[in-house]
C-alpha cells in the first residue's frame, strides 16, 4: 500500500484521481484549499480509513508527518474566469506553491508528477501538437498567467530532477471533461451542458470554428497512473487526438439532448487558442496509452452527472 499525495484533491480531475488511488489500495492525502474546487466532489470518501483531507494553499510550506511514496500536482485553477480573476495569485500557484512541493518530494524521497497543460504551447502553429513543439505563448495576455505559470513549473520539475535528482514526471493535458465538473466553471463543455439544460440559448465565441480535442476523464487518469510508474521524466503528452469544431460539440450536445437551444455569438476572447490537437504517438510508445473512451459515451455520462447536480 503506497501514500500517495494529491494537491488540488477536490478539483475536477483530483477528486476523481482520489476515487482511483483509493480504489486501487492506496493511502490519500488530499491537499486543497477549496480557491476553485469544492468538498462535495469527495463526500463519498471524506470517511474513508485510508483518506486524510488537509485544507492548505500549496502556497505556504506543508509540513507532513508520514511517509509519502508519491505526489500528483494538480492545484492550480484551471478555468480562464477564475485564474483570470486573480493572475498574480495563479502565477504564486505555479511557482511558489510547485517549489514547496517540489522540496516536499525531495524531503520525502517520493516521486512527484506534474499536471502540465497543452496551454503551454500558445496558439500553435504546428498541429498536431507535438511535445517537441516549443509554443506560441503571448507573455503579457490574459491567459498569460496560467500557460507561463505552467511552462515556469515545467522548468523547476526538470531542474530539480537534475540538480536534487527528484523523481519527477510531468503530463501536458489536453482538454478534458466528465463527472465533478463544476458547471459554473466557464469552461465550454460544462458551459454548453448548462445552457441546454436551462433552455438558454448557446453561446458560442466567434465563428466557432476553432477546435479542441476532448478526452473523457478516464482515459486521463490511466495515461496519467501509467506516466506515474512510468521512467520517463520529460513532458508527455495526453490527450484524444480527435479533433472537432467548437460548434460541432455544440450541435453534437443539442442532438444528444434534444434541444431545442440555438445558437448565439459574441466576440472571441483574447489570445484564445484557434486550434488544440495532441500528438500522442509518445503517450502510446512508452505508456502504451491511448484514448479509450469515445466522445458521445463520455458526453452522456457528463450529461447525467450535471443534470443530478
Amino acid at each position: 500500500m503506497k501514500t500517495i499525495l494529491i494537491a488540488g484533491g477536490c478539483g475536477f480531475i483530483g477528486s476523481n484521481l482520489c476515487n482511483r488511488l483509493l480504489n486501487d489500495g492506496n493511502k490519500v492525502i488530499c491537499i486543497d484549499n477549496l480557491f476553485s474546487s469544492k468538498i462535495e466532489n469527495i463526500k463519498s470518501i471524506i470517511n474513508n480509513e485510508n483518506f486524510r483531507f488537509i485544507n492548505h494553499n500549496i502556497i505556504e510550506p506543508l509540513q507532513i508527518d508520514s511517509n509519502i511514496d508519491e505526489i500528483y500536482h494538480l492545484a492550480c485553477p484551471a478555468s480562464p474566469p477564475i485564474y483570470q480573476s486573480d493572475p498574480i495569485y495563479t502565477l504564486k500557484t505555479n511557482f511558489i506553491g510547485t517549489m514547496n512541493l517540489l522540496d516536499l518530494a525531495k524531503e520525502k524521497s517520493a516521486r512527484i508528477l506534474l499536471a502540465s497543460t497543452s496551454e503551454i504551447y500558445g496558439e500553435p502553429q504546428v498541429s498536431p501538437q507535438p511535445e517537441s513543439y516549443k509554443g506560441n505563448v503571448n507573455t503579457i495576455g490574459i491567459r498569460s498567467c496560467y500557460d507561463e505559470g505552467k511552462r515556469i513549473a515545467e522548468t523547476l520539475f526538470m531542474d530539480y530532477h537534475n540538480q536534487h535528482n527528484i523523481e519527477t514526471r510531468i503530463v501536458r493535458i489536453f482538454n478534458t471533461y466528465g463527472p465533478n465538473m463544476n458547471k459554473d466553471d466557464g469552461r465550454v463543455v460544462t458551459n454548453f451542458i448548462d445552457q441546454i439544460l436551462n433552455n438558454e440559448s448557446i453561446t458560442i465565441y466567434g465563428e466557432g470554428l476553432q477546435t479542441r480535442s476532448f478526452q473523457y476523464i478516464d482515459d486521463l487518469l490511466n495515461g496519467i497512473t501509467k506516466l506515474m510508474k512510468s521512467d520517463y521524466f520529460y513532458p508527455v503528452n495526453i490527450g484524444n487526438p480527435n479533433e472537432i469544431t467548437i460548434k460541432q460539440l455544440a450541435s453534437t450536445l443539442i442532438k444528444l439532448t434534444n434541444s431545442k437551444s440555438k445558437f448565439i455569438y459574441k466576440p472571441l476572447p483574447a489570445d484564445d487558442p484557434t486550434n488544440r490537437n495532441p500528438d500522442i504517438t509518445l503517450a502510446k510508445k512508452i505508456l502504451n496509452w491511448e484514448p479509450r473512451v469515445d466522445l458521445i459515451t463520455g458526453l452522456k455520462k457528463t450529461i447525467e452527472y450535471l443534470k443530478n447536480v
